[in-house]
């Protein structure tokens, strides 16, 4: 576990380095189909180099990222690398500082390592399964915040559309940040108190900050309260929200769910 920890953390750094040659340097971009959004040079190249050197290292191991196409061979494996090689490209390709590396292992469904990097603000956000998540090698805690009133929550604004909620819109402060990875560590650091997206989410985004903030104390589930699984047929969750243990039990309460079908 410590060995692959460590091995995720060189190919963040690595990441970084590539993503900072292109930063500002107006990467090539396309639209990708399906209104999937964009795709820089830098993404490809990101994705390329992880490919390539984390399966060289570990070729027992399957591989799901947002830039390599499925393949279901992932499947028949123990352990899945599950990657983004840049999460936030849009924020990327604007000169924003806030988009980031996000890299885990999955066993058996459940994340056991993982790391997201910040690049641009040398953020290395890292935690294994059994021990505490840590930011540039400092341990990190979720906020002791229990109270909807006054919270910060990371989420974007259709999420908080009063059709999502039970009675009034909690009253919490929200913010943003364009990488739904970088969000999930701001909670596992304490600096905001939650993360909320009610909508599905690729498997990529989250996978790592799934673990990061656990093992900072936090609680991570999706929209209708289940444990997050990875490495699915359809690398997707139905939604995703993370906060300290009181707050998720409050924000939870007041999520409206879908009427049976």
């Amino acid at each position: 576990m410590t060995d692959d920890l460590q091995l995720l953390i060189d190919a963040a750094y690595a990441s970084g380095d590539i993503a900072r040659k292109f930063f500002n340097a107006e990467p090539e971009v396309w639209d990708k189909a399906g209104n999937a959004g964009p795709v820089t040079e830098a993404d490809l190249a990101i994705d390329t180099m992880l490919r390539t050197d984390l399966l060289a290292a570990r070729q027992n191991y399957g591989w799901l990222s947002e830039e390599t196409e499925d393949s279901q061979d992932r499947l028949m494996n123990e352990r899945v690398f599950i990657v983004d090689p840049i999460d936030g490209t849009r924020a990327f390709i604007a000169g924003e500082q806030h988009f980031s590396h996000s890299l885990a292992i999955s066993q058996d469904g459940r994340i056991t390592t993982a790391v997201v990097y910040v690049p641009m603000m040398d953020l290395m956000f890292a935690a294994s399964e059994g021990q505490k998540s840590t930011l540039n090698g400092e341990i990190i805690n979720t906020s002791d915040q229990t109270a909807l009133e006054g919270a910060t929550v990371l989420a974007t604004k259709p999420n908080m559309q009063p059709e999502f909620w039970i009675g009034d819109v909690p009253p919490v402060k929200r913010k943003f940040r364009p990488s739904l990875a970088y969000r999930l560590c701001l909670v596992a650091q304490g600096r905001y108190d939650a993360m909320l997206t009610l909508r599905d989410c690729w498997e990529w985004d989250i996978a790592a900050g799934d673990l990061i903030v656990r093992q900072a104390g936090g609680t991570v589930t999706d929209r209708h309260n289940g444990p997050l699984y990875f490495n699915s047929p359809r690398p997707k969750t139905k939604g995703c929200h993370a906060a300290g243990p009181s707050l998720h039990k409050a924000l939870q309460a007041r999520i409206r769910q879908p009427e049976p079908q």
